[in-house]
């Protein structure tokens, strides 16, 4: 019998709920490992969202096609999160995601692997700071629609290379990073996808995202790699 054209996608390593150990604070998310990974990227999701993020989930699996795990958490539990000033709380949403990162070390499925970060919206700037804080223990950032200026002076100190990413038509949010981007002095780029707002919700738009994301983990989470100069 001949082969099928469309052979189903090999099934990942590891691919499991967990619960992650953020001092003490149990935070629910989903890690997944492909076999051959030859990184994992941890999510940094938004205001009023979570580790199930429709959008957050869509760029993971895109990841994990091309060959990078990633870890899905909750920054905040769930009365936390029903606190307004907590998912602007960049100091507090930063020290989760370092807890993550800790958690995710000691994990045996991806301990070893090298880290990027990924983070929407207000997620974006606890990525910039978590990074700030572990320098070169982070391969690269990824921020979507992200609010990089809430990470204010902690921008001059991030050493991973980093992307941004912005819709076109997300104005506001647009000239924030373009602003926030004359602060980094680490290997940057700015990418503008035409035509899309915050969300991203246009057709065809997230796709984009992820592979613009893919991309630069793909690039920068490898052993190996040496950080490229910083793009205009």
């Amino acid at each position: 019998m001949a082969e099928s054209r469309h052979a189903a996608a090999p099934r990942p390593a590891y691919d499991a709920d967990v619960v992650v150990d953020a001092g003490g604070i149990p935070l629910p998310g989903r890690l997944t490992v492909p076999a051959g990974a030859r990184g994992v990227v941890v999510f940094a999701h938004g205001s009023g969202s979570g580790h199930t993020s429709p959008r957050n989930r869509h760029v993971a699996e895109v990841l994990h096609g091309a060959a990078l795990g990633t870890l899905l958490f909750d920054l905040l539990t769930e009365p936390e999160a029903g606190q307004r000033s907590n998912v602007f709380d960049i100091g507090l949403l930063a020290g989760r995601l370092l807890d993550a990162v800790t958690w995710l070390r000691g994990h045996s499925p991806a301990g070893a692997l090298p880290v990027g970060l990924f983070g929407a919206s207000t997620g974006g700037a606890a990525a910039l700071a978590a990074a700030a804080t572990l320098g070169t223990d982070i391969a690269a950032v990824v921020s979507r629609g992200g609010r990089p200026d809430l990470a204010g002076d902690r921008l001059a100190e991030v050493h991973a290379p980093t992307l941004l990413i912005v819709g076109g038509d997300d104005h506001v949010v647009l000239e924030l990073n373009r602003d926030a981007r004359r602060r980094l002095h680490c290997p940057n780029r700015l990418a503008v996808v035409p035509g899309a707002g915050h969300l991203f919700e246009e057709p065809g738009a997230l796709d984009v995202v992820a592979a613009a994301a893919a991309e630069w983990f793909t690039d920068h989470l490898a052993a190996d790699t040496v950080p490229a100069a910083a793009t205009p």
